[in-house]
């Protein structure tokens, strides 16, 4: 299906007059036309009889077609906010959402002083930076399969002068032998493959591996749960985001592996996100 012809952009057109009938949501139109302007949200308003130039207008106009063919804002804009920082985003990493903070919250909860924390499939680096950042004691390390993820993992640390060492691999290959973490947090493909969202939204436009494992939506959670305890120090955490109705079957897992305490944590709208377990006993 072809995208709707955005508007005529053109040079000479006022801001205020953009913003009272926008094509698209106002808060979009807002941020798209600050991106295409050079300006914060307080410029539109102070500026908000200045005219557009013709190389403005051009820029404008083709950033809504990109938008009304569907082109995730945040991709749009190279930067998505999480847990107060802003990221780097590109179409080589998910876009970070707010529901995965609660893991970040958990972490930092069960984190002793100096602990060291692993986050499996980075991606933009969101978790791992934000856990640095927060809590500059820790001894983050974190890993992705893709190098250009791994890329703007490293730009987002050096952004905010996180410590964070990143590692390439798949899952635990990417480790040292016999090498442990105090927390260890994931986020990985839950998506059952064929799921219709993934033809949807802004999923259509995001890293299908990152989005689904392309099986039963289980099978990298239950690849991080039979190797957590060869990870994880006594007393460790193994913490993973899941999809909306996967706890039961994450927290069977995690029982089933050995490690103590299954349980799951809400997120703000009430569903079942995060799933975790303790490592309570030494080999």
């Amino acid at each position: 299906m072809n995208s709707p012809a955005p508007p005529a952009i053109t040079a000479g057109m006022r801001i205020d007059a953009l913003l009272r009938q926008p094509p698209l949501a106002a808060l979009e139109m807002r941020l798209l036309l600050g991106h295409a302007l050079g300006l914060s949200r307080v410029q539109l308003i102070t500026q908000s009889e200045r005219t557009l130039t013709a190389a403005e207008a051009a820029a404008l106009g083709a950033l809504l077609q990109r938008r009304l063919a569907g082109e995730p804002v945040a991709y749009l804009l190279g930067t998505r906010e999480f847990f107060g920082l802003a990221f780097e985003v590109t179409p080589a990493v998910l876009i970070p959402r707010p529901e995965t903070e609660l893991l970040v919250e958990l972490a930092l909860q069960r984190a002793a002083h100096g602990a060291r924390v692993l986050d499996m499939g980075t991606g933009s680096g969101a978790i791992a930076v934000a856990l640095a950042q927060a809590r500059p004691d820790l001894r983050v390390s974190a890993l992705d399969a893709s190098a250009a993820a791994l890329a703007v993992a490293r730009r987002n640390a050096a952004r905010h002068q996180a410590g964070v060492r990143f590692l390439q691999g798949d899952w635990y290959g990417a480790l040292a032998h016999g090498e442990r973490f105090d927390v260890i947090v994931a986020n990985p493909p839950y998506i059952v493959a064929g799921d219709a969202h993934l033809a949807q939204g802004d999923l259509r436009f995001e890293p299908i591996d990152a989005l689904t494992d392309h099986a039963d939506g289980l099978s990298a959670l239950s690849t991080i749960i039979a190797g957590a305890g060869a990870h994880l120090h006594t007393g460790g955490w193994l913490l993973m985001e899941h999809g909306y109705d996967q706890a039961p079957a994450v927290r069977a897992r995690i029982a089933a592996a050995g490690l103590a305490e299954a349980q799951s944590w809400l997120d703000l709208a009430g569903i079942e996100r995060v799933s975790g377990g303790l490592r309570d006993k030494a080999e």
